[in-house]
């Protein structure tokens, strides 16, 4: 506990004075313990005394010695003296027992740590994503969709829920695992599925991000058995009805508050990209060209070009998802306070 480091430094101290957050993980019902009743009696615990950052303790125990009353009173001291946890997760445990006592995944406590680090310039937000592509049946085995992973969409709003917004992420079918454990996320398949829950979401949003791949098309009548082939025909006809458009229903009924569409193109991008922005009332369009190799459907970067109603845009080089999600929130923000200082001047 003692040991010196280099210019004579004790250990403890030192480390914490360098550190610029501490996380204990997996946190005992021990150490939990010691900390929240003063007792500083080894080198774990010594340095956590000693420091000012922040301290995410991400508990790991049996399940009765999580219910606990006596933990549970100690995990509240500890927040109220400003110190933070996280849940554990629920499963099978190494005691044999089941139930909630598991350490997180190792990918939620770094997003755990990337929070607490996050301006929180969001927290009076509501923001509704939509993400993902949306699928129609031609029959109960075939379907018509589209490339989207759903990848961008997932990254804006884990990105909006790290800075502190309340996130409602309606997705189509992805391969993707939720963005983060604490964004409510309701699953859809069809267009006029995404319709019926994102009319009703929207009521309670401030911004909205249509980042979602909608089929334009579905199945003029709808076939309940396997289309067969047929001997001796090379071809087959499918009639096809236009789905609800979302976007333009929700430019009708959106206000003061802030909505943002996505442009997947493959040529002029940007002329295409700012009709659609004057045709569905938006105040934000994020258009890309998807037919660049490595960004766009199903690539973990991406390169766009953000256009706002005023006619303005930014070209964004190609980044990760996850940085271009952070630049819409900032552009989509700049429009939310905008529209906010307008409101106010008016009254």
């Amino acid at each position: 506990m003692f040991e010196l480091m280099a210019g004579g430094k004790i250990g403890h101290i030192a480390l914490s004075d360098i550190a610029d957050q501490m996380v204990i993980a997996p946190a005992t019902a021990n150490v939990i313990g010691k900390v929240a009743n003063g007792i500083a009696d080894d080198f774990l615990t010594t340095m956590i005394m000693a420091t000012k950052v922040p301290v995410l303790f991400v508990p790991s125990m049996n399940t009765k010695m999580w219910e606990s009353s006596i933990v549970q009173g100690n995990i509240e001291k500890l927040k109220e003296n400003g110190y933070q946890f996280m849940e554990p997760t629920a499963g099978d445990l190494a005691c044999g027992w089941q139930g909630k006592g598991r350490l997180p995944p190792i990918d939620d406590i770094v997003e755990q740590m990337e929070d607490i680090f996050t301006e929180k310039d969001y927290v009076d937000q509501r923001v509704l994503i939509t993400a993902g592509p949306t699928v129609e049946a031609i029959d109960p085995v075939r379907c018509i969709s589209n490339r989207s992973s759903g990848k961008m969409g997932y990254a804006i709003a884990k990105m909006a829920k790290r800075r502190g917004a309340e996130v409602v992420l309606i997705t189509g079918i992805t391969s993707l695992p939720p963005p983060r454990c604490d964004i409510r996320v309701i699953d859809v398949v069809t267009a006029q599925e995404m319709r019926a829950v994102v009319m009703e979401e929207q009521r309670r949003a401030s911004v909205i991000i249509k980042a979602a791949a909608v089929a334009d098309y579905r199945c003029k009548e709808e076939n309940l058995q396997k289309i067969k082939k047929k001997n001796g025909k090379d071809e087959i006809t499918l009639a096809l009805t236009k789905n609800p458009d979302i976007i333009e229903e929700l430019g009708r009924v959106i206000g003061d508050r802030v909505l943002v569409g996505f442009a997947a193109e493959t040529e002029h991008v940007v002329e295409h990209a700012r009709d659609k922005l004057q045709r569905k009332h938006l105040d934000l369009i994020v258009a890309n060209d998807v037919s660049k190799s490595g960004i766009g459907f199903g690539a973990d970067d991406n390169e766009v070009t953000i256009i706002d109603a005023a006619g303005g845009a930014v070209h964004v080089p190609r980044l990760s998802k996850d940085e271009i999600a952070e630049i819409i929130l900032d552009e989509a923000l700049k429009v939310a306070k905008k529209k906010k200082k307008t409101e106010e001047d008016w009254y």
